[in-house]
């Protein structure tokens, strides 16, 4: 496994991969590598002839009182464990070889970033969108594989691929779980043993949204309060949004239709650590 932290250098590996035929997957993390990440890169595998994985903490897409500062940068562990699973190149450049001194263009959506986590999080999908859009362009990969965990985030990468006709194919992965039915996440290290079993609400919720939907009650804004009722009752949790979207458009909806597939999206604090989920559920 190569290391490269040159933009320059790891664009001209792939464009000779490219002419070499090579098929070029990605998987863009920001390191804290765990058993969600490494399911990317298996499943990238299984189509990539070479597999470039990046790592780079980007500030863009951190707020103001959010955690970069002291967000998991465990890179001699995040290069042992690329090495073991097969990866071929590791690009981590440093934040000014990104963002030059002069850096002044920016990617944005516009729909679907207005509710949920680009509600809450102003800025926050501009500094994804930007730096997606950046990588791409430096690793000029075939497939890119993002895990559906960060919901809203595929479907952002899938409009601004769609938008800018980016000849990449996204593939997203599902949700790695823990036992105990909590969503893989690098920020589980903040969690504290109590703050960790009553986490699996978010497991639970999703767990009542599907017995609801079987039952046909199709109200889903009526299961959505249900669900923040049962987050805010449970000790040292706090709900941030519950909502069901359209799986296509990423719309916001109230009603089910009947044999349509909507996405629960789910935020929640256990303690002070900030959690997301969601899952695919079928009215």
């Amino acid at each position: 496994m190569q290391i490269i932290t040159e933009p320059s250098q790891m664009q001209a590996i792939a464009e000779k991969l490219r002419l070499n035929r090579q098929c070029i997957g990605v998987v863009m993390t920001m390191g804290a590598l765990h058993e969600g990440h490494l399911s990317l890169v298996k499943l990238a595998q299984q189509t990539a002839g070479t597999l470039i994985l990046t790592i780079f903490v980007n500030p863009t897409q951190f707020g103001l009182n959010e955690d970069l500062h002291k967000y998991p940068r465990p890179f001699d562990k995040d290069v042992a464990l690329a090495k073991a699973a097969g990866v071929d190149y590791l690009f981590a450049p440093e934040a000014d070889a990104i963002y030059t001194k002069h850096y002044q263009t920016t990617v944005e959506c516009s729909e679907v970033t207005k509710v949920f986590e680009g509600e809450k999080r102003p800025g926050h999908f501009k500094g994804v969108a930007t730096i997606v859009t950046k990588l791409f362009n430096i690793t000029k990969p075939h497939i890119a594989v993002f895990g559906e965990k960060d919901a809203q985030q595929l479907a952002v990468i899938r409009r601004v691929v769609e938008d800018l006709n980016l000849d990449i194919k996204i593939i997203g992965a599902p949700i790695v779980r823990e036992q105990n039915g909590l969503a893989v996440s690098s920020r589980n290290i903040y969690l504290s043993t109590e703050e960790r079993d009553a986490a699996t609400i978010l497991y639970n919720s999703i767990g009542h949204a599907e017995k609801r939907l079987a039952e046909h009650d199709h109200n889903l804004a009526a299961i959505a309060e249900e669900i923040t009722l049962m987050i805010n009752a449970t000790t040292g949790c706090r709900s941030d949004y519950t909502g069901f979207v359209d799986e296509t458009t990423f719309e916001p909806v109230k009603t089910a239709e009947t044999g349509k597939e909507y996405r629960l999206l789910l935020a929640m604090y256990s303690g002070t650590i900030r959690l997301i989920d969601n899952a695919k559920i079928i009215a």
